[in-house]
């Protein structure tokens, strides 16, 4: 919409209605034409201005589908943790956390953004104009700092694990503090946030042109605030898991893991889970396995932690434009002088897209990169097409493998403390009977 226009139409329609006034000319049931032409110019705006264009009912769709994926995908997530025992990991619970802050933003802010971006008008009156961009920003916050503490935890875990030992208890007293800092943080936003019309003039006619937007008492405050909003929720998190991920990838991908053995990193490629065991010794097989458990191991890690740097990827770039959008608005104001409006509103309406759409992404990038997830979305599909026997058969085969999934990731000191008891086993007890060799003198075959 172009305000000059808007504004000519509305002096247009002033001229109109003084003419009629001044020669008195009504309609034939009486009615003054003035008010007619009142009438035939609020049609006129929204035929003209408010009334989506095709461009934007091509954008309309997009949020759609975005609104539904997100929905549906972000729930799922939830579902699949909350059903599974063996997936109630440290990671896990904060991906829900994350998973909880998308459909919060879904459902009560992307339906209301839509209708602003589309009709430029605020529908909802005073108290929801405080509400819903506060519980956008507060959304906001819990994503980046949710992406922090993971960021944080797969740091700790993978570069110093002997420095902290993260748990689900404290994954969950870092989720509430999360939430509760969040709340604090963003009430300046609630607090600024009114009513008011773009054109005085129609304010008591109709509600179209209704805006919902900042009121500060001076200049400097929201220069300030927006300034301070883009550093914390932004630049300074982002900055910060960028050099965690980039010392996570240098001990996965190109530096020994601390607690394994430099021959697992020599014979890599060799290695297999599926590597004979048949006729070595005991300790033999033990060492075998235990290398074959620290195999799994590191590439498990090194799938989580692909998962989670393609989560921070397309978080950074779904927030990036509307983030330099707003800093050049409320710091630099830029745009409120803009010549040409419509091209200005269609950026912004495809930012606030990309925020909405990095919501229906994270559950998609979990699909593709994470084979447990991928399992119970593919779970909970079939459910809806077979049976309930069927259903009541996967949940058997999910506690045996969530039994099995347990037992497998016992931790590797734990079995190279096995491994070195039975090695010590083993050797006593060839010492003891080395006088009862075969004559032929065949030896034990050796790993290395």
């Amino acid at each position: 919409m172009s305000a000059a226009e808007v504004e000519d139409g509305l002096l247009a329609y002033r001229n109109c209605s003084l003419n009629m006034e001044l020669n008195g000319t009504r309609e034939p049931f009486g009615k003054p034409t003035a008010d007619y032409d009142e009438e035939e110019f609020l049609r006129y705006l929204w035929r003209e201005y408010l009334h989506p264009k095709e461009y934007e009912w091509v954008l309309i769709a997009g949020y759609i589908i975005v609104f539904l994926v997100a929905l549906i995908g972000n729930i799922l997530v939830c579902v699949a943790v909350w059903k599974n025992h063996h997936m109630r990991t440290v990671t896990n619970y904060f991906i829900v956390n994350l998973s909880l802050a998308d459909v919060l933003v879904t459902i009560t802010c992307l339906p209301a953004t839509l209708v602003v971006d589309i009709t430029e008008t605020w529908f909802l009156g005073d108290s929801l104009c405080k509400g819903i961009p506060y519980l956008q920003t507060v959304s906001v916050s819990v994503s980046v700092l949710t992406l922090s503490c993971i960021a944080l935890d797969r740091w700790y875990a993978i570069c110093h694990p002997l420095m902290f030992k993260s748990t689900a208890k404290r994954a969950r007293n870092s989720i509430i503090i999360i939430w509760i800092v969040s709340c604090i943080i963003m009430i300046p936003q609630a607090i600024v946030m009114e009513c008011s019309s773009m054109f005085p003039e129609l304010a008591n006619k109709t509600i179209l042109f209704t805006v919902c937007d900042e009121h500060w008492g001076a200049e400097i405050y929201p220069k300030l605030y927006h300034t301070c909003f883009f550093l914390i929720t932004y630049m300074a998190p982002l900055c910060l898991m960028v050099l965690a991920y980039l010392q996570i990838f240098q001990k996965l991908w190109c530096r020994q893991i601390p607690g394994t053995s430099s021959v697992v990193q020599r014979k890599w490629k060799p290695l297999q889970p599926g590597v004979q065991t048949r006729g070595l010794r005991p300790s033999a097989s033990l060492r075998i396995s235990a290398v074959t458990a620290e195999i799994k191991q590191i590439r498990t890690r090194r799938k989580t932690a692909r998962m989670l740097m393609v989560v921070l990827l397309v978080f950074a770039l779904c927030y990036l434009p509307i983030s330099i959008l707003n800093i050049l608005k409320r710091v630099f104001g830029m745009f409120n002088h803009a010549s040409d409006r419509e091209t200005v509103y269609a950026w912004f309406t495809f930012s606030h897209w990309l925020v909405y759409a990095n919501s229906a992404a994270n559950p998609i990038i979990y699909n593709f990169l994470s084979g447990k997830f991928r399992e119970e979305f593919k779970a909970a599909f079939s459910f809806c097409c077979f049976d309930v026997r069927r259903h009541h058969h996967y949940h058997h085969d999910e506690r045996v493998r969530g039994r099995i999934s347990t037992e497998s990731r016992k931790s590797l000191t734990t079995q190279i403390s096995h491994f070195d008891h039975a090695t010590k086993i083993s050797e006593h007890v060839a010492l003891s009977n080395i006088n009862t060799l075969p004559p032929d003198g065949t030896a034990p075959i050796h790993l290395w």
